[in-house]
């Protein structure tokens, strides 16, 4: 494989409160080749989460750890398990993508072989996983327990995963199997005062990182949060483009939602 210009898989930024904020598919880096390899449909990078890094880049007020990653999950999706286990029932994508959200092929020709993976795998998916699993056991040793929020945004409608229009914000707790219920329940509460519509474990209950992370039961917790792009990018632009006055309008939910987080303060459930 020709790993010519190689750029680091993972922005981090170590925060000072027990919670880390990981964003997985904001990235927009290809490998060295790649882009010449992907069809008209994939070119434009349709299944990214568009902005959700900027959408956040404040939480650093919050003394709160951010983890970017930099590659797009055309290369590797970072919220899929090693061994590619199907996640939902109707899931269109795995580990190495080879369709889009759309159904559309995501390769004019077949992808790199396994040794190539193998590598992308060694340099990509287990560096951001490492980093997730050795910041979160810093936290939990600092403050006695960590708190995972894995964020990520997605197209208001995709026939191929869901039916009608998604949601505003998905909650996803691994249907309570990822986090302590009373941390749930107070994150969910947060949400409430809002205008937005809201699900807790809809149609996304939390991928990989989710449900790999999240151990209540040994004080560490995650979530998933899965925003509605239309809660904050331009209808129908191309390029994508984020709607300055949506983002605005939705930051005091977020910032609601990550001070209740915060607040929770690694309370024993009842």
């Amino acid at each position: 494989m020709n790993k010519h210009a190689f750029v680091p898989p993972f922005a981090f930024r170590p925060g000072n409160t027990p919670l880390l904020l990981s964003i997985p598919h904001a990235g927009v880096e290809l490998l060295h080749g790649m882009a010449a390899k992907l069809t008209e449909e994939a070119v434009c990078l349709p299944d990214t989460d568009w902005y959700v890094d900027e959408l956040y880049s404040w939480v650093a007020e919050l003394g709160i750890g951010l983890l970017v990653a930099r590659y797009s999950r055309y290369v590797v999706d970072l919220n899929r398990p090693l061994d590619n286990t199907r996640l939902y029932k109707n899931q269109v994508t795995g580990l190495f993508p080879q369709q889009t959200f759309a159904g559309q092929p995501v390769w004019q020709q077949q992808t790199e072989g396994a040794n190539s993976q193998a590598w992308v795998i060694e340099n990509i998916w287990q560096p951001y996983h490492q980093q997730i699993a050795t910041e979160l056991q810093r936290l939990r040793n600092k403050f006695g327990y960590a708190v995972l929020l894995d964020a990520h945004s997605i197209v208001p409608v995709v026939p191929a995963l869901f039916n009608g229009q998604l949601p505003d914000l998905n909650l996803g707790s691994f249907a309570g199997a990822s986090a302590s219920a009373g941390l749930v329940q107070a994150v969910w509460e947060s949400l409430s005062h809002s205008e937005y519509s809201r699900v807790l474990n809809g149609r996304f209950k939390g991928g990989a990182i989710t449900r790999g992370f999240g151990s209540p039961a040994d004080n560490i917790h995650a979530l998933q949060l899965e925003l509605s792009q239309s809660t904050y990018m331009r209808k129908q632009a191309s390029p994508p483009r984020i709607d300055l006055q949506k983002a605005q309008q939705i930051k005091p939910v977020l910032v609601a939602m990550l001070t209740a987080i915060l607040n929770w303060q690694g309370q024993v459930d009842d």
